[in-house]
């Protein structure tokens, strides 16, 4: 034997020797579902359900003049039983009370995760890793990170490519400093504005949520979640948790099933079917059922029906919840429910923590109950990689989150989903102007524009509409800014100021809208939504919106409306921009202000973002995700309804329509071309010519609906089926071509079952739900 061979024969016995004293579990090369099995193997009762614990995390570290250390109350969460994942350790707001020196910058908030994984692996029995949960709806609750537009402004951009790259960035910041799970997207369909967290959504259609939120969720997950880049995505809330009862938080929702799989479910199944890998269940409750104890969702439809190999988290405190709505007895018997219909994962971890053992003792449940749970949170972890690679670099998170390229990418998202509703020929404005008033509330108040899920921030890091204007205009312009009124108190204005400074100005931004920044003084529930208070003589804070501040109407609070009154009297050409969390009463503004835009919440670039519009550095091609309504009499209100009879006070049509939003140039429709499909996957093929018939280059958002003529059951006489955001010079043409598949063309017939009937169908293209410049028919034969 040569000396090749004998070395290769100790290699191969060597190998077996080291297999042989490595367990299964932590053998990579090992198959995930022979690791997962081998490690559910050994796991005593007490560590398994240990597993199925996501407690909060924010008090697992303490830090110290050596350092961040896992603080003692950790220590004792993991010695008396490992726990599966802990939730928003990282996080900062005033519910945490994690301030920018009490909280974690992201390179001691990379060591933060490193030192409490390096716990459980080595002072643990089993050394599993942990799953580290954070909230990333608009970029990753932490100190330090990139603030992005909130959904609404997401959806306002119409731009699936642009979502890809922002979930890709988001999850990135997150991954570089410990995160594994990233909270978002949100797929609920929202059509009850009166709601807290509408601005959470991506608005009231299920094909545009769709689009858009499996590419963000897509880009948050990547091809692979091992290689450090990627995390994996929970999508938040299952399901039809957008349309409360009344507005309120929570509330039940009143829907029928064929609504339900149609418009509700679209986006959560679309998801599943792209590989998402974790869901959050709903508080709600459909039909008496609460989510959380949904088995025939969770178990029959979500796993059985669509495939969902990941797991499901309860939202915080949810398990609860099922005993708050009378359906159980107690939170033994919640848990019972909750672990029996498919939830995996308790948010909050005391349902589980402090129940399950004692309902296996009474075979309220099974041990493979408790299996199936903990190999579906095994499972992610062994795809994630962490028992190969449980830590990450602080150096490489403190260069790389919040970098520059980081913060142009939020500011252009804030850009393309700023939408344009009015422009009386004012926009764009000289950057020559000798003087420009900047008013209102919402004008220079940062944490105003970021949304709820925020951090505290520091002021450098943020760019207001009044420091986008300032950093925009020449030298030689005069800006004169003026806040003239709070968004909800009334204890203090300076509207006779503001008066003063739009007179002396040639023109004026007046920047109104609502607020969803919580402040120190805020009560918090247990879930983490704020309680709103009506004690008479205190100020009040702006927060107006934002988790837990429902509205009964969505008229602008405080004395904004007399601002306005007081600003637009001046004679003065007047810009109202609103920055806002759900759609507010617009109907001063679309009347007397010569230009009027919403940039919902836009987030840190947002001011400069908004500056490039009004300066015409960058053409508008914001489109609503959602109707604006005339008043909240009118509510219900969302495009697919159709074309509303007035009321006896005011038209039944929205104030500005599903899709709709203006642009500097203009674009002509021409050429409509049915054609019929060549395979099973494309029955139909739509195209048309856009034409940039103005004198400006920009973009234009196409708009494909349809309309099922006749039906086995009732149809919405227009649905969205596609779109595309597509950019043309001044005078160029390009064709647009949409396929229309089984998907985009069928229906729930009277049996439930997804169908395509034969029979004929209207093709409607435009720019707007309301603004149809082509259509056509094309009739499907059996």
């Amino acid at each position: 034997m040569n000396i090749k061979s004998i070395l290769t024969t100790c290699f191969v016995i060597c190998a077996v020797h080291v297999s042989a004293q490595t367990p299964l579990y932590k053998q990579s090369s090992a198959p995930v579902e022979s690791r997962v099995k081998d490690l559910l193997g050994r796991m005593t009762v007490d560590e398994k359900i240990g597993q199925l614990c996501c407690p909060l995390g924010w008090e697992m570290y303490t830090k110290t003049s050596k350092g961040v250390v896992p603080s003692e109350l950790y220590k004792e969460r993991m010695s008396a039983a490992p726990i599966g994942s802990f939730w928003a350790v990282l996080r900062a707001d005033p519910w945490t009370q994690k301030t920018l020196e009490t909280g974690l910058n992201p390179q001691s908030g990379a060591k933060a995760l490193n030192a409490l994984q390096k716990y459980a692996i080595d002072s643990t029995r089993l050394g599993i890793p942990i799953l580290f949960a954070e909230e990333c709806p608009h970029g990753h609750m932490a100190i330090g990170t990139t603030v992005f537009p909130t959904s609404l402004v997401q959806a306002s951009t119409w731009d699936k490519e642009l979502m890809y790259k922002m979930g890709e960035t988001i999850a990135l910041e997150a991954r570089l400093q410990g995160a594994n799970i990233g909270y978002g997207p949100v797929l609920d369909i929202a059509r009850e504005p009166r709601w807290s967290r509408m601005e959470e959504t991506f608005g009231e259609d299920p094909v545009l949520t769709s689009t858009l939120g499996v590419a963000f969720m897509k880009g948050m997950q990547g091809e692979v979640q091992n290689d450090g880049k990627h995390l994996f995505s929970t999508l938040k809330h299952f399901a039809a948790y957008g349309i409360p009862e009344s507005g309120h938080n929570g509330a039940r929702a009143n829907v029928g099933m064929r609504q339900l799989f149609s418009d509700y479910l679209h986006p959560f199944k679309k998801a599943v079917e792209a590989g998402a890998g974790t869901i959050m269940t709903s508080y709600n409750s459909i039909d008496g059922v609460p989510c959380t104890a949904n088995k025939y969702l969770l178990s029959d439809i979500l796993r059985k029906e669509w495939g969902f190999n990941g797991f499901v988290y309860s939202d915080l405190s949810s398990i609860e919840g099922i005993t708050g709505a009378r359906v159980a007895q107690n939170h033994k018997e919640a848990s019972v429910l909750a672990l029996k219909a498919g939830v995996d994962m308790d948010l909050g971890g005391n349902a589980y923590g402090k129940n399950l053992r004692q309902a296996l003792k009474e075979k309220l449940i099974g041990m493979q109950d408790i299996d199936r749970a903990v190999a579906n949170i095994l499972r992610l972890k062994f795809r994630m990689g962490l028992f190969e690679n449980p830590y990450v670099s602080p150096e490489k998170a403190g260069r790389t989150v919040r970098s520059r390229a980081h913060k142009e990418l939020a500011r252009q998202v804030a850009r393309k989903g700023v939408v344009l509703l009015k422009n009386e020929g004012i926009l764009p404005l000289s950057k020559q102007l000798k003087s420009i008033a900047v008013i209102g509330p919402n004008a220079d108040n940062m944490y105003n524009q970021l949304g709820d899920y925020t951090a505290p921030q520091e002021r450098k890091e943020i760019t207001t509409v009044l420091d986008g204007i300032r950093n925009t205009v020449s030298a030689s312009t005069q800006v004169t800014y003026v806040k003239g009124c709070a968004i909800r108190d009334t204890t203090a204005h300076h509207i006779p100021a503001a008066v003063e400074a739009a007179q002396k100005a040639d023109a004026v931004v007046l920047v109104v809208g609502g607020s969803s920044a919580r402040d120190f003084k805020t009560k918090y529930i247990e879930t983490g939504a704020a309680t709103v208070t009506q004690e008479e003589n205190q100020q009040l804070s702006d927060m107006e919106c934002g988790e837990g501040y429902d509205r009964s109407t969505l008229k602008l609070l405080g004395y904004q409306e007399k601002l306005m009154e007081a600003i637009t009297s001046t004679g003065k050409p007047v810009i109202v921009i609103y920055i806002q969390g759900r759609p507010l009463n617009m109907n001063l503004a679309a009347k007397k202000a010569q230009a009027l835009l919403t940039a919902w919440y836009p987030g840190e670039q947002g001011g400069a973002a908004i500056a490039d519009v009004l300066f015409g550095d960058y053409n508008p091609a914001g489109r609503l995700p959602v109707s604006i309504p005339r008043s909240e009499g009118q509510l219900p209100l969302f495009y697919s309804q159709g074309e509303q009879r007035s009321y006896v006070e005011e038209a039944g049509t929205p104030l500005y329509a599903f899709g709709y939003g203006l642009s500097y140039t203009q674009f002509d429709y021409s050429h409509l071309k049915l054609e019929k499909g060549n395979s099973p996957d494309i029955l139909q093929k739509v195209s048309c010519t856009i034409t940039n018939i103005g004198d400006r280059d920009g973009e234009e958002v196409v708009q494909l609906y349809i309309c099922d003529k006749v039906a086995s059951v009732s149809q919405a006489p227009i649905l969205l089926k596609g779109f595309r955001r597509i950019f043309l010079k001044k005078g160029e043409s390009k064709q647009v071509t949409f396929t229309l598949g089984k998907e985009e063309l069928s229906l729930y017939n009277m049996e439930m079952k997804q169908v395509v009937e034969p029979g004929e169908f209207k093709v409607m293209v435009g720019t707007a739900s309301n603004d149809i410049r082509l259509d056509g028919e094309f009739t499907l034969t059996p």
